[in-house]
């Protein structure tokens, strides 16, 4: 048998003005009052050790995963507000944490394996985990914002790759196409479908435009555990066959890259950007298997449920998709 042809994605050119990403300096750990419920880490700064296997979520995780969701939701669209040429990813990683305490939660990053930060921050050629600090954002950047909250018990996960400022037209093309992969991927979810078939749509639509899918990184099973089974590959992985059912809960998240996806790592053990320091972008959802399709947990109530329809015409129809959060510089600009 033949072997698959792997297809390289296309040479694009940097912005003119290319710099790579320098760290800044990081402030210290931010205090959460007493009365925030704490995940089962946020003391000792070790996870435990995940589950081996994969299950369903029972209805009332699902219910209280629904409220962490749309409290995701509502915390990455105050961080977004924000995001404007000048402003530190420092400024962000504020709004993020005092966001999170508002809606009652815990921010999930923090201190989670050691994590100093309450929002990863993730600029131009970070795929993702950047930590924040007092680099100012730039006219031309792209940044991810990653959202996690740990509140009623479970956590909601939830990110968006926004633009600052005036970005030029590449740029916003693999941030375009990057969450349409994203939704072509859930756009896959429903009873019996596989894990594999997630990954299928994503690589699709992604290297259809000539980009790159990231490997070192996946989705992760979500709910009262931060990261768990089952992993979500957002390429072809035919080894990835775990069968999807109603009720599981995970997330969706591709890396998309201009350039070869291939990853390196910072000295500071979390950073991850793309080896030949090409731009990347991410979007994610949380979701959970319904008996028709998937529902996103990380929206608000009067969003729109796509991907419930058992059309699958319907599902692909980008205008049917939740809006894109809204930036200071946006709508400034």
């Amino acid at each position: 048998m033949g072997r698959r042809k792997r297809r390289v994605p296309a040479a694009r050119t940097r912005p003119a003005d290319f710099e790579p990403v320098v760290a800044g300096l990081v402030s210290p750990r931010r205090a959460v009052p007493a009365h925030i419920e704490l995940p089962p880490y946020a003391r000792s700064g070790q996870a435990s050790p995940a589950p081996s296997g994969v299950s369903p979520s029972n209805q009332a995780t699902i219910d209280a995963m629904r409220l962490a969701g749309s409290a995701a939701r509502r915390v990455l669209g105050a961080v977004a507000a924000e995001i404007a040429p000048g402003v530190t990813s420092e400024h962000l990683d504020e709004i993020c944490h005092e966001a999170c305490i508002a809606e009652g939660g815990y921010p999930s990053p923090l201190n989670y394996n050691g994590f100093p930060k309450s929002l990863c921050t993730s600029v131009n050629e970070i795929i993702c985990h950047g930590i924040p600090d007092d680099r100012p954002l730039r006219d031309g950047d792209i940044v991810n914002c990653d959202v996690t909250i740990f509140v009623g018990g479970v956590h909601g996960d939830h990110s968006e790759t926004f633009l600052v400022g005036d970005v030029d037209a590449p740029s916003g093309r693999l941030v375009e196409v990057t969450r349409e992969s994203m939704y072509h991927g859930i756009a896959a979810v429903h009873p019996g479908a596989r894990v594999c078939d997630i990954g299928r749509a994503i690589q699709a639509r992604a290297e259809a435009e000539g980009y790159g899918v990231v490997r070192e990184f996946v989705g992760h099973g979500i709910g009262q555990i931060f990261h768990r089974l089952p992993n979500i590959p957002h390429y072809y992985d035919p080894a990835a066959r775990t069968e999807l059912v109603e009720g599981m809960t995970f997330t969706v998240e591709p890396m998309i890259t201009m350039g070869m996806p291939r990853a390196q790592m910072w000295p500071d053990g979390w950073t991850a950007v793309t080896a030949d320091r090409s731009r990347t972008a991410q979007f994610e959802h949380t979701v959970v298997v319904t008996p028709s399709g998937a529902e996103l947990l990380t929206v608000t109530d009067d969003e729109p449920q796509p991907f419930l329809a058992g059309d699958p015409t319907a599902r692909l129809d980008p205008a049917s998709w939740p809006q894109q959060l809204s930036t200071a510089s946006a709508r400034t600009g």
